[in-house]
């Protein structure tokens, strides 16, 4: 076994001790319905036993009896459904959770190592397809024991071969799955694989479709498409063809011991005796054989089970706790910001990101981060978004460690834009109330006005309330940037960062950009970090960067200075 196959194997051990009771009230009222369906073939033998001996005798209680034992039955099956529905719905919530957690935590930079198609397959269909685990495979396994138990404890009653009977055949089943399952826990990892990279190419397609149709290769990636889709409905067929291998077996199965028990009362049966326990032994079968079909149709999510773990362990992990620093809050009327020995590495192989970079930054000043594509700008904000934590020295805001600011806080303290602003399907004020969701109307507003996004919403035909598609489509890139400014309005923060603010702006609208972006430092600190000229209308200090280092002391950089 692999280490990827014996570390899922092994989360899912611990993931399954803790789903183990909230299924307990499934197999409860499981075991409740086994002894009712025994009774009821007690009931119904004896009806048939009256019928076939030809003598009359009251049969009141028994279909009294046996219409109560019914209704009970299927009570108990409702709310046994119930009970699972709300165990694997609790699962999911619990895993999504921390898969979120860790996707939050590990920030914008895990997308340089994943597609954001895959992350989505993980956080959505195989966190789904470990419901079954939970809702099935763990009350099936034990309900797989349990109730064959109580049916062959009630056949040995009546007849000790019928017994030996029905636990023969039982065996065959577990010795059946497991030479299914080999091949069907490998179908499912290979149908997973083959889905997200339908998924992910579907998306970067969708993404793309514009390119896709100005160069002409819609055609062709149409028949790649297919192909993908092909390669999927083949893995999909394969799992669903071992599934019936094993429902055969337990058909099979079942068949070999109705027949056997049909030879061993046949004399009987023919001379008239043992009416009543030959027929109660054949009503018991498929009470025996229920569970382990139901155990042999959740094996196949125990399957999908291990590939959803493989994808789920290979997320990034969770942060670790700081319990050495006090968790904090600071003081939001005024930031300072301090580097201290910074040092920081996305990729190993590639150097490092930040090398021993020290700055101070106080309250409502401006810097200006200056350098080449890969100087280590974007790392700095990355560190100060709270995305990232530096490997080596420490970041600190009005004095206290960043790691030790509670991450709620720490967000309403910063604001930031960024050269590609993300904007949702949804209204203009929708969009603008996406930094603080409780703000008024007249709020967004005001901040709407002071981003200038009012400017052109005037225009539009319901305002503010007109709707954009997602990713600001049906915006320019001028107006979609000035609909993040109003975001950074709107939350006020008093730490704002500014990444390539201007980039792919012609120079009329950077122009405008700028206009709004200086009224919005006005009493903040700002670090901006751009290698556009521009941005250098901005009054502030100016800190040059090389490979991760200052080459530079940080030197005041006047208005208007190139």
């Amino acid at each position: 076994m692999s280490g990827e196959k014996q570390a899922a194997a092994a989360w899912l051990k611990v993931q399954s001790a803790r789903g183990r009771r909230a299924a307990a009230p499934v197999v409860g009222l499981a075991l409740l319905g086994t002894l009712l369906a025994i009774g009821q073939a007690w009931c119904a033998g004896s009806l048939l036993a009256i019928a076939l001996g030809g003598r009359p005798r009251p049969i009141a209680w028994f279909l009294v009896f046996f219409a109560l034992a019914a209704l009970l039955r299927a009570t108990l099956g409702v709310l046994g459904e119930q009970a699972a529905q709300r165990a694997g719905a609790a699962a999911r919530a619990r895993l999504r959770d921390d898969a979120l957690t860790r996707l939050l935590a590990a920030g914008p930079a895990l997308l340089r190592q994943s597609h954001s198609g895959a992350l989505g397959l993980v956080l959505v269909d195989r966190i789904e397809a470990l419901e079954g685990l939970f809702a099935r495979w763990l009350p099936a396994s034990m309900l797989a024991l349990a109730v064959p138990a109580l049916v062959l404890l009630a056949a040995v009653w009546v007849d000790p071969f019928s017994a030996g009977v029905l636990l023969g055949a039982g065996l065959l089943v577990p010795l059946a799955m497991a030479l299914s399952g080999i091949g069907a826990a490998r179908a499912a990892r290979r149908q997973f694989v083959a889905l997200a990279r339908l998924q992910a190419r579907f998306l970067d397609r969708v993404r793309g479709i514009a390119t896709i149709v100005l160069y002409g290769r819609a055609e062709d990636e149409a028949r790649a498409l297919a192909r993908a889709a092909d390669e999927l409905r083949r893995r999909t067929l394969r799992v669903l063809r071992m599934a019936f291998l094993s429902s055969a077996a337990l058909d099979l199965a079942m068949a070999a011991s109705i027949v056997a028990l049909a030879l061993h009362f046949g004399r009987a049966l023919a001379g008239g005796r043992l009416v009543l326990p030959a027929l109660f032994s054949l009503l018991l079968v498929p009470e025996f054989f229920a569970p382990l079909r139901a155990f042999a149709a959740a094996y196949q999510d125990r399957m999908q089970a291990i590939g959803a773990a493989e994808a789920l362990l290979a997320l990034p992990p969770a942060p670790a706790p700081t319990p050495a620093l006090p968790i904090r809050t600071v003081e939001a009327s005024g930031l300072s910001v301090a580097f201290e020995g910074v040092g920081l590495t996305w990729d190993p192989a590639r150097g490092r990101a930040l090398d021993d970079l020290s700055f101070r930054l106080r309250a409502g000043e401006t810097l200006i981060l200056a350098g080449p594509s890969g100087a280590g700008k974007s790392s700095v904000l990355e560190i100060l978004l709270g995305f990232v934590r530096p490997d080596a020295g420490r970041v600190t805001l009005n004095g206290a460690d960043i790691a030790s600011i509670v991450p709620a806080a720490l967000t309403r303290m910063v604001g930031w834009v960024g050269q590609h602003p993300m904007l949702f399907a949804g209204t203009l004020a929708d969009n603008i109330r996406f930094a603080r969701p409780e703000a008024s109307e007249a709020e967004v507003a005001e901040a709407a006005r002071l981003a200038r996004v009012a400017d052109f919403a005037a225009a539009l035909p319901q305002g503010l309330a007109t709707p954009v598609g997602e990713g600001g489509f049906g915006l320019s890139g001028g107006e979609a940037q000035r609909v993040a400014i109003a975001r950074a309005f709107l939350k006020g923060a008093p730490l704002l960062l500014l990444d390539e603010p201007t980039a792919h702006l012609d120079p009329a609208t950077e122009a405008e950009v700028l206009d709004s972006l200086r009224r919005l430092a006005l009493g903040r600190t700002v670090i901006i970090a751009s290698h556009a000229a521009a941005v250098h209308a901005f009054a502030g200090r100016r800190l040059d960067l090389r490979d991760g280092r200052a080459v530079a002391p940080v030197a005041a950089s006047a208005r208007g200075a190139a």
